[in-house]
């Protein structure tokens, strides 16, 4: 008599994206794992699955980044070390869930002596013994290939447009840099808007300090959305959104996937012209964040519908469309 196996699939997270993974549990009507996360008092994590999960599709969520009781490294190693238990617990597959991607930016080396962290990153991932990996607007598609699997790249995109869809009047889509362009041009072609450029050039005497120089296109008496993968310490957007309130903007908006708002970020963005920053909730934000400014859109059904596809071994383009790659 021929056995038949029954696909089971696990759903677990780290400490630092708890609530974006019990959204997305819910989703999906699946019962959130627990991996027992611990640090002993020498600050070494611990994690022990309280289930078996032997022949089960494994998926650890977790976002990279830092928190008042957690750095980005801490988040970093407890993935991992959740990737380790589930690989000698004899999971069937394991996939890295990381709606932000940590060190995502050191994808290259700019000058000799440094490192390529984005690959390192990718490399202990699969060293770890994961076998997939699932990121959201990754800092640039080149990552794709620094992990030695199959990786589905998400973009927030469709949730972000959404939300843009309601704003009246002329609508301008803005890069706040050349390299952002190719995916200010999707946003433009989605919503039917014009297309500007933000021309900036970073301070070689400040580190993480941006100018903005000029403006390419016409946003005289526009509704101006500065987009961009991520705002860290929102010298960028506000600089850009200076910018276009000089150049004749109506209303500057910024929308973005990644809130990281380090250092600074929230005292610039509370003294810029922009009137509004839509951000999704791949990332935790800072306690005392102001409400009015900041709207969180959530990612959590996109991600419920790509770990669906993933695990019943479907398409995760047609969720997209097909145009979810850049």
């Amino acid at each position: 008599m021929e056995q038949i196996t029954q696909k089971k699939l696990y759903l677990v997270s780290g400490r630092v994206s708890e609530p974006l993974a019990h959204e997305v549990a819910d989703l999906m009507g699946e019962e959130l794992g627990e991996p027992n996360l611990a640090e002993f008092s020498n600050g070494e994590i611990h994690c022990k699955f309280s289930e078996s999960i032997r022949g089960s599709d494994v998926f650890i969520l977790q976002t990279h980044c830092h928190t008042e009781e957690i750095s980005i490294n801490d988040a970093l190693m407890e993935q991992l070390i959740m990737v380790d238990a589930a690989k000698r617990a004899s999971a069937k597959r394991i996939t890295v869930v990381c709606p932000h991607y940590g060190y995502a930016r050191q994808d290259r080396k700019s000058s000799g002596r440094e490192p390529i962290t984005a690959k390192l990153v990718a490399n202990l991932f699969k060293g770890a013994g994961a076998s997939r990996l699932i990121g959201v607007d990754l800092h640039s598609g080149q990552i794709q290939g620094f992990f030695d699997g199959p990786v589905d790249h998400l973009t927030a995109m469709p949730v972000l447009v959404e939300r843009l869809k309601s704003l009246e009047g002329d609508l301008a889509i803005v890069s706040p840099d050349a390299g952002r362009v190719k995916v200010a041009e999707r946003y433009s072609i989605q919503l039917g808007a014009d297309l500007a450029i933000v021309h900036k050039r970073r301070s070689h005497t400040a580190f993480n300090t941006v100018e903005a120089k000029e403006v390419v296109g016409d946003v005289n008496g526009k509704v101006c959305v500065i987009v961009d993968d991520m705002i860290d310490t929102a010298g960028t957007i506000c600089a850009a959104a200076e910018q276009l309130k000089e150049k004749g903007a109506k209303t500057v908006w910024a929308a973005t996937t990644h809130g990281l708002f380090s250092g600074p970020a929230m005292e610039r963005l509370n003294a810029s012209p922009i009137e509004k920053v839509l951000v999704t909730n791949t990332l935790p934000l800072p306690e005392g964040y102001n409400a009015d400014l900041i709207e969180v859109l959530s990612i959590a059904p996109l991600l419920a519908r790509t770990l669906q596809a993933v695990f019943q071994d479907t398409s995760v383009s047609e969720i997209f469309g097909g145009d979810h790659l850049s």
